[in-house]
């Protein structure tokens, strides 16, 4: 992972809409488990075009996936991504202690 790639997906989880959203999408692309744009709204209570720019957001971070039923578009959290996250960033503060500065 970059260090852009990083700082994108970081970017994206600083966002308190953005961390609600990924609070109510599965983990999976069930059909009774995903949202659309029109149900995350409405369970936000927030605009459908708020949502849309918060999930374009996390879809250019590669953090959530969708997939277009019927003629709607649904979305997931890409666990693989999440993972690959949450490792980098362990490795970030997981140093041993004479590469950290003191402060």
């Amino acid at each position: 992972m970059t260090r852009d790639q990083l700082s994108r997906q970081l970017k994206a989880l600083a966002d308190p809409m953005r961390l609600r959203i990924l609070d109510l999408l599965p983990t999976e692309d069930r059909c009774e488990d995903v949202y659309n744009v029109s149900e995350l709204a409405r369970e936000l209570g927030i605009a459908q075009p708020s949502v849309s720019h918060h999930l374009s957001v996390l879809r250019a971070a590669n953090l959530v996936r969708s997939r277009k039923m019927c003629r709607d578009v649904y979305y997931w959290i890409d666990v693989k991504k999440f993972d690959a996250l949450m490792k980098h960033t362990a490795r970030l503060v997981d140093r041993p202690a004479a590469l950290s500065t003191s402060t």
